[in-house]
């Protein structure tokens, strides 16, 4: 009767253990997601100073402009819970900044003004933090989908109704390899 009591006490608390790690796992991932949300909340703060400071240089891109301003009043709007387009219309962001970058090339002046280069420094830094989020999310989403399909955290897994959550992937685009000519 000891030994029964002992073992199932045993499972008890084997069991209380791999729940509380499924849901120690489950909030790094949404943590380290927030991570990504914050950098994004950054850099959306910070590309109303960007263009504005860029137009009195460069007035004939207004094309350019309105695509950055349309992307990141896009990206306000994305549900908090949708990942996936958040970082889709993050992408279209990041290249349409790259563009207003190259504007300073064509433009002397703006290359020297001073807000400019601390605003394409702040973005810069942002960008390179996004990155790192992106790294530490997938990272989180990794331990937590192993403990989704690893026995016997699986079967705990299976009894609450835990799903497994997407990677950040990168864009298509980004993938391929640069052409680099001399």
């Amino acid at each position: 009767m000891i030994i029964a009591l002992v073992i199932i006490a045993i499972l008890v608390v084997a069991y209380i253990v791999i729940y509380n790690g499924l849901q120690k796992a489950k909030i790094n991932a949404d943590e380290a997601w927030s991570q990504i949300d914050v950098q994004l909340k950054r850099r959306n703060d910070l590309i109303p100073n960007l263009v504005e400071t860029t137009k009195g240089y460069a007035k004939h891109e207004k094309e350019t402009f309105a695509q950055v301003v349309e992307l990141r009043n896009q990206l306000t709007e994305v549900p908090a819970n949708n990942h996936e387009k958040a970082m889709e219309v993050s992408n279209q962001l990041s290249q349409s900044l790259k563009s207003i970058f190259a504007l300073a090339e064509a433009y002397p002046d703006l290359k020297a003004n001073q807000n400019f280069l601390s605003l394409q420094e702040e973005l810069t830094n942002t960008e390179n933090k996004i990155a790192y989020s992106r790294q530490l999310y997938n990272s989180s989403v990794r331990i937590y989908n192993q403990k989704l399909v690893v026995f016997p955290s699986n079967l705990v897994a299976k009894i609450h109704h835990f799903g497994a959550i997407n990677f950040l992937e990168v864009p298509t685009e980004e993938k391929s390899v640069p052409k680099v000519k001399f």
